[in-house]
């Protein structure tokens, strides 16, 4: 007995030190009070005494511990390290870290999240966005510019230019619009709900691209001529990246330029002769300067001693003699501008690389940099902002098509895809507000990126399918009035540019999250690679004992809150979500915990352990993302009747997140460790199951219903009651026919016949015989029969039409009976 108390006190000690993260020297001062206590208590004996001074005095003696401990340790780490390939250390490098780096603590502050200033438009932004923006989107003819031009109209492309949609990042000193990357997010979430083209055409220029990396990195020349017609227009940029043998493994790049002398405007110069072969560059085909990525080599020595500088930008002007533009891509009848680009052995002066000779070598920074802004802006943005309407229009669609003699929304099934789209719609917002409003702070994200361009996309991708469903017949018409087709064609679009979800989800977020936000991690392997042997010994002496402790403090903060549910975790609210706010304290713990784990079983096996990999990823992410969620219902006041949309969210996050833990215990590379690991993570199973039916029909009659809630939902988009516009025709419909069932109900009572809630005008009718509807009723239910009539049917085509720009099949002539063939 005296045994089991004398090993509990131990253990207790050893664990309340470990959980509270008590530094080395605070924690032994600690335990010896504690093991005092246990003396006078008589449960502590001599033999205790002499374990812990065995083990106390050599880890708080530096010079004993530097000795016998860390420089053995340092040895087999250095042989253990996995190699990094420069483009790895300059990804890692590359980026800030932000409340990743909470989430990755293991403990996130939850009073510093909230602390974190809601985004906001300045007035400026707001006027941008209620004048020229409301205007192009009344411009825009979705089956115009898919269907017919394959294009913006003229008009559309000068509107652009004149009111500087390309220079919403530019700075005002150079004739920009200097808008914050949050006022950009909401242009693009708005033209998205229009159109995919002009959304498209929009966020390029403004995310990666010349105009960004020449603000940035560019000559005080380069930015004085570039960035002025830039803003104007009167220079449409792109940027070449991407080619046949080099997707998302930029570091593979065979696109070449060589040092080499040669003939430029009259005179012998050196310069660089570039040969590259590029695809997919969106805005290639009318774009006026092409920035380029290429590997540049200096073989004679004609700059100095460097021979291989690496990755390097470049910027071209389209009349470069030799360069081959203006060919076009045909990505999934979503025909925004998007084309291949190629030179071969074309000569450049040395002043087209973009921050000049200084800069050669450093292209891969620049762009990992640069795409860590442009990944939490864009893609993100557009996806939120295709949800938003999305959301919208199936639930009006939803309330308005009946079946069965009842409003299809109001049956089960399609209540389940209502919740999906509703809840998702609300975190995908939150998402991207919270994420921008840190780069207006001044981050750049390089995980938040990958989190958001993956989860976003794929989100997008469940919400098309699902508003696909819900629509049925009226979704897969194409023609003018069909407002969901072309977002679902082009859905994998955005999964596969700006690198592929697969590899950002299997190696990407968790492969840089672990490097980047790890708290001990990079500062190891930094000391590790110090040429100062001696500094990088106290270095990685520092850094590897803090990251034991962070480590056993992991352990036993997963261990206590897997026995107790988290119910005594910290949380900063008492109401319905202080239950999100301990059980993500939780799995902070747990995914620091079992990186560590992770990363000390498997060493650099793990970076081919894909899977392992995008679990430990997708824990990051969802924690992230339920980040974004509880933000957002903060910032928004708190308010009761947006807890469905938050619930929703939260829960299936959670259930995610679970999901994600479990796979990768049951999945775990070492059988017996996951089964350990299990015991100890998760020993009553999973908590969380997925959005209840009740929640999906909350969720349902939000989006089926215009109120507070749903406003704040879709706030933002392009709503225009005009005549012509979809999405606000849908709106006014939703409205009208809302307005119209208690008189279709009177008109029912008072014939004392339940008519099909069709031929409204013909009900609008009856009711002014029995005299039970004023004309103005009557006239609104013959006005919203007409919309409703608008909503349901789908369009036709003469079948000529169809075939127009068809090429006709070339018929062969049969040879004469004298000829051989």
């Amino acid at each position: 007995m005296q045994l089991l108390m004398w090993f509990l006190l131990v253990l207790l000690a050893f664990g309340a030190v470990s959980y509270h993260r008590m530094k080395l020297f605070d924690a032994t001062v600690a335990i010896f009070c504690a093991l005092l206590v246990g003396s006078f208590a008589g449960i502590i004996g001599e033999f205790t005494w002499l374990l812990y001074l065995a083990i106390a005095l050599p880890l708080n003696i530096e010079s004993i511990r530097v000795k016998y401990f860390t420089t053995p340790i340092l040895k087999i780490y250095k042989k253990i390290m996995p190699e990094m390939s420069s483009t790895e250390k300059d990804a890692i490098d590359a980026g800030t870290v932000w409340w990743d780096g909470e989430i990755f603590s293991g403990n996130p502050n939850w009073q510093l999240l909230h602390n974190i200033p809601q985004a906001r438009l300045t007035v400026e932004e707001l006027a941008f966005l209620d004048g020229p923006v409301e205007e192009v989107c009344k411009m825009c003819n979705d089956w115009d510019i898919t269907h017919t031009r394959a294009d913006l109209s003229p008009e559309v492309w000068q509107y652009l230019k004149d009111n500087k949609f390309f220079a919403m990042i530019i700075k005002k000193e150079y004739g920009g619009l200097d808008f914050s990357a949050f006022a950009q997010s909401r242009v693009l979430q708005k033209l998205s709900g229009v159109s995919a083209v002009l959304s498209t055409t929009v966020g390029v220029p403004n995310s990666l691209g010349p105009g960004e990396l020449l603000q940035h990195y560019g000559t005080p020349e380069q930015q004085k001529h570039y960035l002025p017609r830039l803003a104007v227009g009167d220079e449409i940029p792109c940027f070449a990246l991407t080619g046949p043998e080099a997707g998302s493994d930029a570091g593979s790049l065979p696109d070449t330029g060589t040092v080499c002398k040669g003939q430029w405007q009259g005179k012998e110069i050196i310069g660089l002769k570039l040969t590259f072969d590029k695809r997919y560059i969106t805005l290639a085909p009318v774009a006026t300067v092409i920035g380029l990525a290429f590997k540049m080599s200096d073989p004679d020595g004609l700059l100095g001693e460097v021979k291989d500088y690496g990755i390097t930008c470049a910027l071209l002007p389209r009349d470069t003699k030799g360069l081959a533009i203006g060919n076009r891509h045909f990505p999934l009848n979503v025909p925004f501008q998007n084309g291949p680009i190629r030179g071969n052995d074309i000569f450049v002066p040395l002043d087209y690389i973009i921050g000049g000779v200084k800069m050669a070598g450093q292209g891969w920074r620049m762009l990992v940099e640069c795409l860590s802004v442009g990944r939490c802006i864009t893609l993100p943005s557009t996806s939120a902002g295709g949800a938003k309407s999305i959301a919208l229009a199936t639930g009006a669609y939803a309330r308005i098509r009946r079946q069965f003699k009842i409003p299809v929304g109001s049956m089960e099934g399609i209540e389940e895809m209502l919740g999906r789209i509703g809840g998702n719609t609300y975190l995908m917002d939150a998402v991207t507000s919270f994420t921008t409003k840190g780069v207006d702070l001044g981050e750049k994200p390089s995980v938040i990126s990958a989190i958001c361009k993956y989860h976003l996309t794929e989100k997008m991708r469940q919400l098309v399918n699902d508003s696909m469903d819900v629509h049925g017949g009226k979704g897969i018409m194409l023609g003018p009035n069909n407002y969901l087709g072309r977002g679902y064609q082009g859905a994998p679009i955005a999964i596969t540019v700006e690198g592929a979800n697969i590899l950002t989800r299997n190696m990407m977020i968790y492969g840089q999250g672990a490097m980047r936000c790890h708290p001990f991690v990079l500062k190891e392997l930094f000391a590790a690679n110090n040429p100062n042997e001696e500094q990088g010994l106290k270095e990685f002496d520092s850094a590897l004992f803090a990251h034991i402790g962070f480590a056993i403090s992991n352990f036993f903060r997963s261990v206590w809150f897997s026995l107790t549910a988290a119910k005594f975790a910290g949380s900063p609210f008492m109401d319905e979500t202080s239950q999100y706010y301990r059980s993500m304290q939780q799995y902070s713990s747990n995914m620091a915990f079992l990186s560590d784990v992770a990363m000390g079983v498997l060493g650099g096996e793990l970076k081919r352990r894909e899977r392992v990999s995008a679990r430990l990823g997708d824990i990051l992410s969802y924690l992230y993302l339920a980040s974004c969620v509880l933000k957002r219902f903060d910032d928004e006041g708190r308010r009761s009747e947006d807890l469905p949309l938050m619930h929703w969210a939260m829960q299936d996050s959670m259930f995610k997140l679970e999901t994600a833990l479990e796979e990768l215990l049951n999945n775990f590379p070492n059988i017996l460790l996951g089964k350990c690991l299990k015991l100890i993570i998760m020993p009553f199973g999973k908590r969380f199951n997925k959005p209840s039916d009740k929640l999906d029909h909350d969720v349902a009659v939000i989006l089926q219903t215009p109120c507070d809630a749903r406003t704040r939902l879709g706030k933002g988009q392009f709503m225009s009651r005009e005549a012509g516009m979809l999405m606000g025709d849908l709106e006014q419909t939703l409205e009208n026919v809302i307005a119209c069932e208690p008189l279709y109900n009177k008109v029912c009572k008072a014939a004392k016949e339940r008519f099909p809630f069709t031929n409204l005008d013909v009900i609008a009718d009856t009711g002014r015989e029995l005299d039970v509807l004023t004309e103005a009723q009557a006239e609104l239910l013959r006005v919203c029969e007409a919309g409703r009539l608008r909503t349901i049917n789908v369009d036709d085509f003469d079948p000529s039409v169809l075939a127009q720009g068809i090429p006709k099949p070339k018929v062969k002539r049969k040879p004469k009976a004298t000829e051989t063939t």
